[in-house]
């Protein structure tokens, strides 16, 4: 497992927009002041890791199984109330309601328009 830390929220948004497959988020960048979503981007799995306090950073997993494992890990760390599970998944890298036409993404980083403060 590799980390390395990120100063832009900008960058992990890049990251997660170019995702292949999204399989969690965890916690609530609003609630917890953290956020974890672990996705794939080509072969690569990885947890990008948004939090309002401390560094933010890209985490990179050897192997599927070291990454799963860790999604349980996050999960019992950050409460399992706070985690969305990517059941169903759409085109656009969006989570969505397979039942209704609203997508979700399962947090809210800042509005639109207001600036990062790091």
């Amino acid at each position: 497992m590799e980390q390395i830390e990120i100063n832009s929220w900008e960058t992990l948004n890049a990251l997660k927009a170019s995702a292949t497959k999204i399989f969690e988020t965890i916690g609530d960048v609003d609630t917890d002041e953290q956020t974890s979503v672990f996705c794939c981007i080509e072969d690569d799995y990885i947890e990008l890791y948004y939090n309002e306090i401390e560094s933010n950073y890209i985490r990179h997993f050897d192997n599927d199984e070291e990454f799963f494992q860790f999604i349980e890990i996050r999960k019992n760390e950050l409460d399992d109330e706070n985690f969305h599970q990517a059941d169903y998944y759409n085109e656009d890298n969006e989570f969505g309601d397979e039942n209704s036409n609203e997508n979700y993404d399962g947090y809210s980083i800042s509005d639109e328009g207001e600036e990062d403060k790091f």
